[in-house]
């Protein structure tokens, strides 16, 4: 297999990568995701961690990750706010109300999560209140992300943190009424609706499997749709196997039947997280309203800093090693065709290939007598 069409194929329509697209650092476009899924990955490191006494931090510095996204969400947001209102022109071009409201949109759903995450920490250091009170942010996060939804799919808008959010309200129910012991079912049985869920994306994984058998074995579909089915399928087993290898090793360590440390079961979560991170790049560009910049990323870096213009956005030709290969091919010489003699002169005229030049008619110069 040729792991780096493969690698290609995590963005089909991008043949050319720029070095300034691989800093999606500030939530200005798809690569915002970017930032979201590093700072999970860093923020289940460091829980791991704490969990298994590896370190002693307090829970507010292992919650660090967590406040670095909600800070870039905030402040991202005001500047967003700030240049809507002070520039009224920018409101009528193409669907900037409609980027503008998904934006709102998206830093209500994260106050909540930051209000949950703030009531966690402070549950964790003091505990002197109950889970249901914890977690009722969650609770007004469900419907405001159900009606989220509704709106996103009237205005064809991407709403995958939305989603996830409205999906799991039972999941959140079950875990409070389970932290504070009103009910006392094994984890196993909590977690219910969480493999109702990751029972849906296994059949979405087996969904991209069983196409890409079928891709690979017809003789109709092109090489690129062949490659872009089986980029499809295995980043979607990467992502979704060890999530649930990650939550069936999690659940069994809460009901006492492993002693596993929390290191090895956090493992599955870093793939998979490290999946999703590569999945980022080459991803269409999301609400340009963040920050406020009203323009790609890459766009708004090279207008802000023009040398990079010169020294910082140098394309990479994906296709650089097929194209010498290609120069590389000696190519065949065209058929001459026989040469034509003028008896006279002695003059050698060629004809060249799909050019047929008419010799000059024979000039006849009579002689007066």
């Amino acid at each position: 297999m040729n792991l780096r069409g493969l690698f290609q194929d995590f963005n089909p329509s991008v043949r050319r990568l720029r070095p300034l697209q691989l800093f999606g650092v500030i939530p200005a476009g798809a690569n915002s995701k970017f930032l979201i899924y590093a700072c999970l990955l860093l923020f289940s490191v460091l829980l791991s961690l704490r969990l298994d006494d590896k370190i002693q931090w307090s829970y507010w510095a292992v919650f660090a990750p967590i406040w670095l996204w909600k800070l870039m969400v905030i402040v991202g947001a005001s500047v967003g706010t700030g240049v809507w209102a002070r520039n009224p022109q920018y409101r009528a071009e193409g669907e900037t109300c409609v980027e503008f409201k998904a934006m709102l949109i998206a830093v209500g759903i994260h106050l909540l999560l930051l209000m949950f995450e703030v009531l966690v920490c402070d549950r964790i250091e003091r505990g002197t209140h109950f889970w249901l009170l914890v977690f009722m942010p969650l609770f007004f996060v469900s419907p405001v992300s159900v009606a989220a939804c509704v709106w996103g799919f009237r205005h064809d808008r991407s709403l995958e943190l939305e989603i996830l959010c409205s999906v799991n309200i039972l999941q959140f129910i079950f875990i409070a009424l389970r932290l504070d012991e009103i009910i006392r079912w094994p984890w196993l049985v909590v977690c219910v609706p969480l493999w109702i869920l990751m029972s849906f994306l296994c059949l979405v994984v087996l969904y991209y499997i069983v196409w890409s058998v079928l891709f690979l074995r017809s003789m109709d579909v092109i090489a690129e749709q062949r490659r872009t089915h089986i980029t499809m399928a295995v980043s979607w087993m990467t992502i979704v196997v060890p999530l649930l290898t990650f939550e069936i090793l999690l659940v069994h360590r809460l009901d006492g039947h492993n002693s596993f440390s929390f290191i090895p079961i956090f493992v599955p979560l870093w793939l998979s997280l490290i999946t999703l991170m590569a999945t980022t790049f080459g991803q269409k560009g999301g609400n340009h309203w963040w920050f406020g910049i009203r323009k790609d990323f890459c766009q708004f870096l090279l207008e802000i800093f023009p040398f990079l213009r010169e020294y910082g956005n140098i394309s990479y030709d994906l296709h650089h090693e097929d194209n010498e290969e290609a120069e590389e091919t000696p190519v065949p010489e065209p058929p001459k065709i026989a040469p034509m003699f003028r008896k006279k002169t002695g003059v050698v005229i060629t004809q060249s290939p799909g050019k047929y030049v008419i010799p000059p008619p024979k000039l006849n110069i009579d002689m007066p007598d």
